[in-house]
């Protein structure tokens, strides 16, 4: 059978020169970086050199590079630790409503520790107003934290503009830019970021691995306390092996970033066309916004969007999701289409469908093709779709259906 992988947002293949530069310190420069003999410099030597290239790519110094276990770790140390180091000062916190849930568990989490949280909304396109950031803030606000681009639809946030608002307040700002790293610039100075998440997992890189830029002069406390690794920020015993090959995929995807961009970006367009033209009644969510050029998420109209991902996989290979992979296992609705308006029924008919670089043209037509054929299997069993489709459904429901697609 087939085999095509569209879920590149839940995470990427391990690119083989990433592989290969990892494979030394798991063998040769085993040592323990922290320990002074000649085994542990060149250890350290490796780790030093990985965090000059982050750095490099970031704009920033390498100092102000923490490495961690990965992106969820990342933002509950910039939640957490900006809440515990000025909560004497305020403790009012902003976040938009369609973080991923390392932000929202975390700031709900927050609340329940004293803390004041405002939820930003989105519009229908799933975007953040920069005036809405604006209109949020308060004297006592510590920390805005706005995602660079959404893991699920794929929008683009306006981040260097919600930088300039929350900085002329003197606020700490912290943009989570795991989806955005290797598609779009990430020079934090031009941002206007005090702290940045980061993962490796998503750029062809390791999983367990990732990082925190923490803005010097930047008052956070730690989250993970005991020995002075990453100069006192975060305790334990570095990843070396996983932070050169962080340091590499970061290269890379910065490296490949414009023809990656282009080359994956025509195929999603050209599969989003196909979709349209095969499928009647799906509606292609945010549509109308700025969005990454690898991620299309479509809802398929009186169907359930889990058994449209079982049936693709188990008949033709296809992998693709029906939201984030942190989120699967829910019966709950996505919580970003629902903060964009869209109801229950509609959000359990989403797929997201996510390229990379391993995808070619060819398997586009196979997987639009694929999708129409289970779509309409999927919708001959259904009674509200024959509803629908004879003219028995009530008007209002008609309605609601008929002018969904084109409401948006």
């Amino acid at each position: 059978m087939t085999q095509v992988y569209l879920d590149h947002n839940a995470t990427t293949p391990v690119d083989p020169a990433v592989l290969d530069t990892m494979l030394p310190y798991y063998r040769e420069v085993f040592g323990n970086a922290s320990s002074i003999h000649h085994f542990g410099a060149a250890a350290k030597k490796g780790l030093d050199e990985a965090r000059e290239i982050v750095a490099t790519y970031l704009g920033c110094e390498p100092t102000e590079v923490v490495f961690t276990s990965g992106a969820t770790e990342a933002d509950n140390h910039v939640l957490r630790g900006v809440f515990e180091a000025r909560r004497q000062k305020g403790k009012h916190i902003i976040v938009s409503a369609i973080e991923h849930p390392a932000v929202l568990i975390t700031a709900e989490k927050l609340k329940q520790a004293g803390a004041d949280v405002t939820f930003v909304g989105v519009d229908g396109n799933g975007m953040i107003d920069p005036e809405a950031v604006r209109a949020a803030l308060r004297d006592d606000t510590i920390l805005v934290s706005i995602m660079y681009a959404n893991n699920e639809i794929g929008t683009i946030q306006p981040i260097a503009e919600i930088g300039r608002i929350v900085k002329e307040r003197g606020i700490m700002f912290h943009t989570d830019a795991v989806q955005a790293a290797g598609k779009l610039p990430l020079r934090v100075k031009d941002l206007g970021v005090d702290f940045m998440s980061l993962s490796g997992h998503k750029i062809y890189g390791p999983k367990g691995i990732g990082v925190v830029y923490i803005r010097r002069g930047a008052f956070i406390r730690p989250i993970i306390t005991g020995g002075h690794h990453e100069s006192n920020r975060r305790a334990g015993t570095e990843n070396v092996p996983g932070i050169v090959g962080f340091a590499k995929a970061f290269q890379l995807a910065h490296e490949r970033m414009e023809e990656d961009g282009r080359r994956i970006g025509e195929m999603r367009d050209h599969l989003q066309r196909r979709l349209l033209e095969l499928i009647p009644n799906i509606y292609v969510t945010a549509k109308n916004a700025r969005r990454l050029p690898g991620t299309l998420h479509v809802l398929v109209n009186f169907i359930e969007g889990e058994g449209l991902m079982l049936k693709l996989s188990l008949n033709h290979g296809i992998a693709i999701s029906t939201g984030s992979a942190c989120t699967s296992g829910t019966l709950e609705p996505s919580h970003v289409l629902s903060a964009m308006g869209i109801s229950k029924q509609l959000a359990n008919s989403g797929v997201r469908i996510s390229l990379g670089r391993g995808n070619t043209p060819a398997e586009m037509d196979y997987v639009a093709e694929a999708m129409a054929r289970e779509v309409k299997i999927l919708r001959d069993m259904s009674p509200l779709y024959d509803s629908y489709t004879r003219g028995r459904m009530s008007e209002d429901d008609r309605r609601m259906y008929d002018s969904f697609v084109t409401a948006r």
